[in-house]
């Protein structure tokens, strides 16, 4: 009887003890970007409002830098510096703004709007386009900037319009305000598609915008960001618009160079600004599947 009461006495004891300890709670770390519901798939209307957007944006683009960002005068007299006639930013980054307004207006319904690979990938990233869409985007905005640059060239291929034999049509470069520098190129570039990109997502991805402003507020951005990092880049902030009049003009620097700062540099920024205010703004108020909704 000893033995059995000593039994129960030490199972009791391990009960006890074993209620009295708390159970040590698991958790899964929680992935707030798989909770998202897919993004729908895009269609043949889809694509064609990207060419024809990214056509649109980069033919006026072009076409008012090949007018007004005229290139510098030879000296006069030997020994005499070249000179530089005075280029309007302000109305080279207003007709960024107008016309952007104007392109997603007409046709953020159909396709969301991106007219920009970096736009595009930064989408992709954040779950509101399919891999497969993406890549499809990017290739007819590829394709829309390329034909807008030659088609600017067909056009203004002379000096009474582009102010020099050889122009460039609207190509981007280094411009004097960076004093050569590649580094300060590619912070323009980085600096004015994140804010770009910002915009784009706090106005038209999340779900608790006045949507109604979307293509001002982004219109408006690339305007400003373009009348600031213009002299300095050249204000690309677009891979498609950079690489339409470079075919049909000069790249400027070389492969390297260019790819790093008007590639790569987007690419940086928009992909930053998109993940930023996604985890900061959107994903810790997000309540169910539909406070979520993709754009376009």
């Amino acid at each position: 009887m000893a033995d059995e009461d000593l039994d129960r006495e030490t199972d009791d004891t391990t009960e006890a003890g074993a209620a009295a300890a708390p159970a040590r709670a698991t958790t899964a770390r929680r992935n707030p970007f798989a909770e998202l519901p897919e993004p729908p798939e895009r269609g043949p209307a889809a694509y064609v409002a990207e060419f024809i957007g990214t056509f649109g944006l980069v033919f006026f683009i072009c076409a008012i830098v090949t007018l007004y960002a005229l290139p510098e005068v030879p000296a006069a007299q030997p020994g005499l510096p070249a000179t530089q006639p005075f280029q309007d930013w302000s109305v080279i980054g207003l007709v960024h703004a107008f016309i952007l307004f104007a392109l997603i207006q007409a046709l953020a319904v159909v396709s969301g709007a991106h007219f920009n690979p970096a736009v595009t990938v930064a989408m992709t990233g954040i779950r509101q386009i399919r891999p497969i869409d993406a890549a499809i985007y990017i290739a007819v905005q590829l394709i829309g900037a390329i034909a807008a640059a030659f088609v600017v060239k067909a056009l203004f291929n002379n000096p009474n319009a582009a102010g020099t034999e050889d122009p460039t049509f609207g190509a981007v470069a280094i411009g004097k305000a960076a004093a050569g520098s590649t580094t300060v190129a590619l912070g323009a570039e980085v600096i004015g598609t994140f804010f770009l990109m910002f915009a784009i997502v706090g106005v038209a991805v999340n779900p608790r915008a006045v949507s109604h402003w979307a293509g001002f507020a982004i219109g408006a951005t690339l305007g400003a960001a373009v009348m600031i990092f213009g002299p300095v880049s050249g204000g690309g902030m677009n891979p498609a618009r950079a690489f339409g009049p470079a075919l049909a003009g000069e790249f400027g620097e070389g492969a390297g160079t260019w790819i790093l700062i008007w590639v790569i540099g987007p690419l940086i920024g928009a992909l930053l600004a998109a993940f930023v205010y996604f985890q900061m703004f959107i994903l810790p108020g997000r309540k169910g599947d539909a406070g979520m909704e993709p754009v376009g």
